[in-house]
């Protein structure tokens, strides 16, 4: 009998089906499970050197598949070509980054304390956990999968990756392309929809997640229930604020380009600026931003030249527009956009509403595309106010010439990442990466924070 399988279709061009490929049942994972640990007793094992070396190996054959490897991304996500190349240089980054800290001290000393023989050793050693379960979403196919799996593997574990059904294409190229340098079953891949990753949850050594909220939390709860070490990357609502001294500008450009690149799927994109002043500021801050917005190219993302491309499927198309409808009448102004692209697609306006209430709907629940609502602050404290007054704490950005208030300001922001004069997108990968509230849950990803998650440390007291 014939497995059943999903596919993944281009978001521009619907009828192209780019991947085909199995929908793992809970049999196919727990075998992908048993392989991993199976396979982890050699590779923990291994002189970190060796794995440093099939990290930077790994490293350089993305780097050289780098233009494909783009080409299939914006194939499959509808990712701008620009923004494609871009997201797997970072990924050949991130892999060389994580080949150094193999080599990183895997513990450290600590001064004994009487009554124990003055030259007896306490230390504490980290040693990798064992199966990393990972979830990773599809606006990020490159990226995000592998700022979970390099540290992972860096750090001896093995991994079993469970990417969103409409990324399965990239991430089979990727597990291609990385399995030419690791041991067999180190890094594997098993494609399918929700039961796949709930099976990976329940079964995982170690669990990372990045999506919605709602089922970040379930993966968390679940992972809590094992005992099993749980990281959940999940919404944004992120605002950026505009004080009345900004390069007006500067900040609409920055602002225009986070809320609307790549039609606005990223957990990091702009959804809500937040202009102090009165209405004359909030008026000229709008205008520009909405001529910031319509110089955006929209179209084919394959063409260097387009900054937003289509939504991933046609349901994310509708909840955009739903959004639009529902503010239509209560008071609020389309500014522009708030209406479907031309052509097969699932191309969307850029859209920019103003005139609701910071408690609307659009202003509190993340939609998840090209739209971005303008909010008025009669000062510094209403704007943090605002910014806070919402579920979610990933970014923030603050738009001002000042020093002075852009110290005060950050130091009232309850968001994990803070951005002074530059746009919500955009992260360094060697840097901690996470939120507040419900964004994240569980230790910071990226970086050397990321060691936090994939080791456990043991606390070791030897005398003479």
């Amino acid at each position: 009998m014939k497995s059943p399988t999903i596919e993944s279709r281009s978001p521009q061009d619907p009828s192209d089906v780019v991947a085909a490929v199995p929908d793992a049942d809970d049999g196919a994972v727990k075998r992908a499970v048993e392989r991993a640990a199976n396979a982890g007793r050699e590779w923990s094992g291994m002189p970190a050197p060796q794995r440093a070396n099939a990290l930077s190996a790994a490293a350089q054959a993305l780097a050289d598949a780098a233009e494909e490897i783009s080409l299939l991304v914006v194939r499959e996500v509808g990712k701008p070509i620009v923004e494609a190349r871009q997201e797997v240089a970072r990924g050949v980054g991130i892999l060389r980054y994580h080949a150094q800290a193999a080599l990183d001290a895997d513990g450290e000393t600590y001064p004994i304390a009487p009554p124990a023989d003055r030259h007896a050793l306490l230390m504490a050693r980290r040693r990798p956990r064992g199966v990393a379960g990972l979830i990773t979403p599809w606006n990020f196919p490159v990226a995000i999968p592998l700022w979970k799996a390099s540290p992972a593997l860096a750090y001896g574990n093995t991994v079993v990756l469970k990417p969103a059904p409409d990324s399965s294409g990239v991430a089979v190229r990727m597990g291609e392309l990385l399995n030419r340098f690791l041991p067999k079953q180190v890094f594997q891949i098993v494609t399918g929809d929700a039961e796949a990753g709930k099976s990976l949850v329940d079964l995982a050594d170690v669990v990372s997640f990045t999506g919605s909220v709602g089922v970040g939390h379930q993966v968390a709860a679940a992972a809590a229930m094992r005992g099993v070490p749980v990281q959940a990357e999940m919404g944004g609502l992120n605002a950026s604020i505009v004080l009345p001294d900004a390069d007006l500008a500067s900040a609409a450009s920055a602002i225009a380009a986070a809320a609307m690149g790549y039609a606005g799927q990223k957990c990091t994109a702009t959804s809500r600026v937040i202009v102090v002043g009165g209405i004359l500021e909030a008026g000229t801050v709008g205008e520009a931003l909405v001529a910031a917005v319509q110089r955006l190219t929209v179209g084919n993302p394959v063409d260097e030249g387009t900054v937003v491309g289509p939504v991933i499927t046609a349901a994310a198309r509708t909840r955009v527009l739903e959004a639009v409808d529902e503010v239509r009448g209560r008071g609020a102004r389309i500014a522009t956009g708030g209406m479907a692209g031309d052509g097969a697609g699932w191309f969307v306006a850029p859209t920019v509403v103003d005139g609701l209430a910071p408690d609307a709907r659009l202003a509190q629940e993340e939609v998840f595309g090209p739209i971005c609502v303008v909010l008025r602050a009669a000062d510094e404290d209403e704007a943090v106010a605002i910014s806070n007054a919402v579920p979610y704490g990933l970014v923030t950005s603050v738009f001002t010439r000042d020093l002075g208030a852009a110290l005060r300001v950050v130091d009232g922001l309850d968001t994990g990442m803070i951005r002074v004069n530059m746009p919500t997108s955009g992260v360094d990968f060697h840097a901690p990466f996470g939120g507040e509230k419900q964004s994240s849950i569980g230790p910071r990803e990226q970086g050397k924070q990321a060691r936090e998650l994939y080791t456990s440390t043991r606390t070791i007291t030897i005398a003479p």
